[in-house]
């Protein structure tokens, strides 16, 4: 009778839609979590209404030298010509007449550019996210990547500093992006770690995990307790991302019963009274996501537009859900651009900007812009020289990145980071053995910037705005190699 209702159990939980909830049952997060529950005792210090966190992953690498451009012509800090004339010979370089300009206030007011795709669409539907810039709702982050500790290029040319390990490798990179760790393996997201301490006190009745994964399973979304849940886009309704199958054909409502009296036995053994747990807040979950509102903002049909669009209608669906504290993860991938990049870039950046835009919108009208951040993050960034020329024109793996954050609470419009050898946070862009922000020298330079913010001061800023208390023991718990780094609070959060 016990195995039979273990398999029972087993197979009923996968008709329930249990893939998405218990992603980490391999590893027993959930009896984990009874077993270790004073592990989050520590209060919320934060505010106690509704926040939430939203990455936007632009998987491949994306090439910020030619989504945040030099727009001026000051000789004291790199400038648009240094820009063309490492890039316009092979057809990469951007002409600086489309270019969206922002002014830069860490910069000493100079003017920078976006990329054209950030700017209106066709029609006049959405202005784009560079329009957000000039409201105060955008800033950018400049020259981040993975790093063990702060670095100069003679530490990284003679090995003083331990370097991120893999580094220029995808899969080594994504992994440290997530994991805030550069100097060892990890199996836990910074993301999950973050749910790991604050979960049960600043969710304590919610009916779905504090994350939530539109992009499928993902290492940011894991922790050591947290369950994180896995939905499908906004092609598939609220009310079937967690619907039970098998239970509305003949006999359903019988066999329904009987698994719900099933679930109650053998609730001595945590690995039973686990799975009944998670079958339980599924059902839950599922009977209040019944019933939505739709958002009221038109989104772009196109894979992060609908990523976006399901985290905005769960963002909506908050209140019925018990949820104060929600992190979400999406993915707009293709950023791999070793050739072909021109047309790619004009593709994939309009896309990630008509959809974030339409989510800033959707959340202003749902009145909760001012809670709600959304952030990027890349693999790494990619070589200022380019790979190739003409209309195959590309870019290699490279470090230090551009990332932006978006929101009614963000401290924009401005540049935020540590500064480089320059005196600002923007590098600067001379290749080789001028070029004291390239890691290289000689003729075989490229331009790959050594980042001078790490991943995890970047992280512990969006953290502390989210609500994660700052003591020393669960800084270095979510971020272990924080200590590293003298700052960490980049100011671009209140």
């Amino acid at each position: 009778m016990s195995e039979t209702r273990r398999n029972f159990l087993k197979k009923s939980g996968c008709a329930l839609g249990m893939a998405a909830l218990a992603t980490q049952m391999s590893h027993l997060g959930m009896v984990s979590a009874f077993a270790q529950k004073s592990i989050d005792e520590k209060q919320d210090a934060g505010d106690p209404g509704y926040k939430a966190l939203v990455l936007v992953y632009l998987a491949g690498g994306i090439d910020g030298n030619n989504i945040v451009i030099p727009n001026h012509n000051s000789s004291s800090i790199s400038n648009y010509q240094a820009y063309a004339a490492a890039r316009s010979v092979q057809g990469l370089a951007l002409d600086q007449s489309t270019l969206l300009p922002i002014t830069v206030p860490r910069m000493g007011g100079l003017s920078y550019g976006l990329h054209p795709a950030f700017g209106s669409v066709t029609g006049g539907i959405n202005n784009g996210i560079h329009e957000l810039w000039g409201q105060g709702k955008m800033a950018i982050v400049t020259n981040v990547g993975t790093l063990v500790a702060p670095m100069t290029k003679t530490q990284y040319q003679n090995n003083s500093v331990t370097k991120p390990y893999q580094l220029f490798s995808h899969s080594d990179q994504v992994a440290q992006t997530q994991t805030s760790i550069s100097n060892t393996q990890a199996f836990t997201g910074w993301g999950g770690r973050i749910a790991d301490r604050i979960s049960s006190s600043s969710n304590p009745n919610g009916l779905i995990p504090m994350i939530t994964s539109i992009a499928g399973s993902q290492l940011f979304t894991t922790g050591q307790t947290t369950l994180p849940l896995a939905i499908a886009d906004s092609n598939t309704s609220l009310a079937n991302v967690l619907n039970p199958q098998g239970f509305t054909n003949t006999g359903g409502a019988a066999r329904l019963t009987a698994f719900n009296q099933l679930r109650n036995y053998d609730l001595s053994s945590n690995y039973i009274a686990a799975a009944s747990h998670i079958t339980d807040l599924a059902m839950q979950a599922n009977n209040a996501l019944q019933t939505s509102q739709e958002v009221t903002v038109t989104f772009p049909n196109t894979s992060i537009g609908r990523q976006l669009k399901q985290v905005a209608r769960l963002i909506k669906k908050r209140t019925d859900l018990s949820i104060t504290r929600q992190i979400f993860y999406c993915q707009l991938g293709g950023f791999d651009t070793h050739n072909n990049q021109i047309p790619s870039h004009n593709t994939l950046l309009s896309q990630f900007s008509q959809a974030v835009r339409a989510f800033y919108d959707e959340m202003v009208t749902q009145g909760v812009s001012d809670s709600v951040t959304l952030f990027t993050l890349s693999d790494f960034g990619r070589t200022f020289n380019p790979a190739g020329s003409g209309s195959t024109v590309g870019t290699d793996h490279a470090w230090g990145n551009h990332m932006f954050v978006i929101g009614g609470s963000v401290v924009a419009s401005d540049f935020y980071g540590v500064n480089t050898s320059n005196g600002t946070p923007y590098p600067t862009l001379t290749i080789g053995t001028s070029g004291p922000d390239d890691v290289d020298s000689g003729t075989g330079a490229r331009g790959r910037w050594i980042p001078t913010t790490s991943v995890e001061q970047y992280a512990a800023t969006l953290a502390r705005w989210f609500g994660l208390p700052q003591d020393s023991s669960t800084l270095t718990a979510v971020f272990p190699n924080i200590n590293n780094f003298s700052i960490t609070n980049l100011g671009f959060l209140p």
